[in-house]
């Protein structure tokens, strides 16, 4: 058979994905994974300067693909960050489910130490981007450094939120995942009630209120 001769970064992906799930490990070098696609292993180096990049890369496309299609709606844009974010959680993971046999035989080992799997680093880099964008209202402290500190908290706390959601989704055995939906639903509801900060103006507001009345007063 003759050798590809051009090969994109999904095609690589596509045939280590398939690899894993075939052979259930990892190939033994680039050289032994290129020859048994039919590409030179210098076309593998154009894209990805090892397995491991190469597997980074591959939960990176995962919130990708997520983004990309919850962007082509065109209901998305209008929705709050709430409702965005419980969008994205349920695409998300629609796509981790899809290709489930591969993020299991990936993280398994990992399960319970997920926060500093190395193999996540460009998903973590991706999600927290996302949330920043999000606008996601805090309170606004009038000092630079105690916002900065606040948003940097934001983006760890989701980012944890979720890494717990993916442990709870490999863990999880009912049909069609259905806990894993609530578990999203209950979580993200949670967390937006948490950070709401309507009453907490309200109660700045009303203490305003009553700082400058007693000046007035006195």
């Amino acid at each position: 058979m003759a050798k590809k001769k051009k090969i994109t970064s999904k095609d690589i992906m596509t045939y280590y994905m398939n690899y894993i799930l075939i052979h259930g490990q990892q190939p033994k070098t680039v050289y032994a994974f290129t020859k048994a696609n039919d590409f030179d292993e210098q076309l593998f180096y154009q894209h990805f300067g090892s397995f491991k990049n190469l597997e980074q890369h591959i939960f990176k496309a995962f919130i990708d693909h997520t983004i990309s299609a919850l962007e082509k709606s065109e209901d998305y844009s209008k929705y709050s960050a709430r409702h965005k974010l419980l969008s994205f959680y349920f695409t998300f993971f629609e796509n981790l489910t899809a290709n489930r046999s591969y993020v299991i035989h990936a993280l398994s080992q990992h399960k319970n130490n997920l926060k500093s799997l190395e193999v996540l680093s460009e998903l973590k880099h991706a999600f927290t981007s996302y949330i920043e964008h999000l606008d996601i209202e805090l309170l606004d402290m009038k000092q630079e450094h105690i916002d900065r500190m606040q948003r940097r908290g934001l983006k760890e706390s989701a980012w944890l939120q979720l890494l717990m959601t993916l442990k709870f989704w490999m863990e999880d055995s009912s049909k069609n995942f259905e806990k894993t939906d609530v578990f999203i639903e209950k979580s993200i509801n949670t967390s937006f009630d948490i950070l709401n900060i309507a009453p907490i103006k309200s109660l700045m507001d009303f203490g305003k209120f009553l700082f400058k009345e007693k000046v007035k007063m006195n």
